[in-house]
């Protein structure tokens, strides 16, 4: 018997889809991470202060980008 096929296919990737390791929120989200996996059978309020940091850093990243996408002239 021989295989069809020996080369394994990945799943498409969404080329609009920003990858989170190229934010700039991505350490704020690893030491949320860090912190949970830390802190487990503690609960998540031990990491609160964590996330925090990374909720508003996503937030001023949007207000960023919104705002790059006003400036933008769709007719340039």
């Amino acid at each position: 018997k021989t295989m069809a096929s020996s080369k394994t296919q990945l799943p498409p990737e969404y080329p609009s889809a920003s990858r989170l390791s190229d934010s700039e929120c991505y350490p704020a989200y690893s030491a949320s991470l860090k912190c949970l996996e830390k802190h487990y059978s503690e609960g998540k309020s031990k990491c609160q202060k964590h996330f925090d940091v990374y909720k508003e850093c996503k937030k001023k990243e949007r207000a960023s980008r919104l705002e790059r996408n006003r400036n933008r002239s769709l007719f340039s």
